[in-house]
């Protein structure tokens, strides 16, 4: 892979950023979030594919709206809601990182995403857990996790000594940074981790280690963690933080994506379009009774 391809785009912050001039600023945001296949038996009598809605609320929550991207849809489709949001969330779960619906849905995004950083065009992706390591493969064009154990257990994170100039701590309150580094508000469910980082000066990474788990080292830019989990999730079975801090982390990191989506004047053609895209046209199923999420859309 070209080092082209890897500078402009990962996760959301790239050199792309420095160079894309904004028109303007879109105080309606809309960002997709790409369904996934539904591999819980739990789940099987309600749909193929969902969305959990905690990654809804957590976009909402720092205002903006979201769409499902469904799987299986035409090049032209999704050509189309590409040209229609303003970002894109690849959430967490557990699908094949290099073949799967899920990663060639998330490989068609990444790439237009490249493409239109090309032309001075902002489109931000964020990955979360999963949705990291599908960025780290489609980087990589390999998957470069390792088994590991850092599964239901929230962690401090061990930053890197440049965080203050990464763009999206930069503006961060110092005290913000004190209790990430010092307090276990960043929940983590990994079976996996990634071997080394990638290169490029603009893909640094911050690493996690766990005192208790000295052989976990969790690579990723923050987002690696589970960081809805903290204000919309909470089965007792799961090491969901629920702090003051782990809630403000939460909201901070949800606010600095949708503020990037902010950046992308991207519309749908009318309004009609736009109400029929719209999340909104479904309704969440209560799960909370049968597994780790109070609420998801089946699709």
């Amino acid at each position: 892979m070209s080092s082209l391809k890897i500078v402009p785009l990962f996760f959301l912050l790239s050199s792309a950023v420095i160079f894309c001039q904004v028109q303007e600023i879109n105080d309606r945001p809309i960002i997709g979030i790409i369904t996934q296949e539904v591999s819980d038996e739990v789940f099987f009598q309600y749909g193929k594919t969902y969305i959990a809605d905690s990654y809804v609320k957590y976009l909402e929550s720092a205002g903006c709206r979201v769409v499902p991207i469904r799987l299986n849809l035409s090049e032209d489709e999704y050509l189309y809601l590409f040209h229609s949001i303003n970002g894109v969330l690849l959430p967490g779960g557990a699908v094949d990182l290099l073949n799967s619906s899920f990663s060639r849905t998330a490989a068609l995004f990444y790439k237009l995403s490249i493409e239109a950083a090309s032309s001075g065009i902002y489109f931000p992706i964020w990955g979360t857990c999963m949705g990291f390591q599908v960025l780290t493969a489609l980087t990589s064009e390999k998957n470069l996790l390792s088994n590991t154990s850092a599964e239901n257990i929230s962690l401090p994170l061990n930053l890197m000594d440049d965080i203050s100039s990464s763009k999206m701590f930069r503006h961060a309150p110092q005290e913000l940074l004190h209790v990430v580094s010092t307090e276990n508000i960043t929940a983590n469910f990994h079976r996996f981790n990634s071997r080394g980082q990638l290169s490029g000066e603009n893909l640094p990474c911050v690493q996690s280690v766990s005192s208790g788990r000295p052989t976990c080292r969790i690579h990723g830019r923050w987002t690696t963690a589970d960081r809805e989990v903290n204000r919309f999730q909470w089965s007792k079975g799961y090491v969901f933080p629920h702090t003051e801090n782990a809630i403000w982390l939460s909201q901070y990191t949800a606010n600095f994506f949708v503020n990037e989506a902010r950046k992308n004047s991207n519309r749908f053609p009318n309004a009609k379009e736009e109400e029929s895209a719209l999340i909104y046209n479904w309704s969440p199923t209560y799960t909370g009774n049968i597994s780790g999420y109070e609420m998801v859309y089946f699709f």
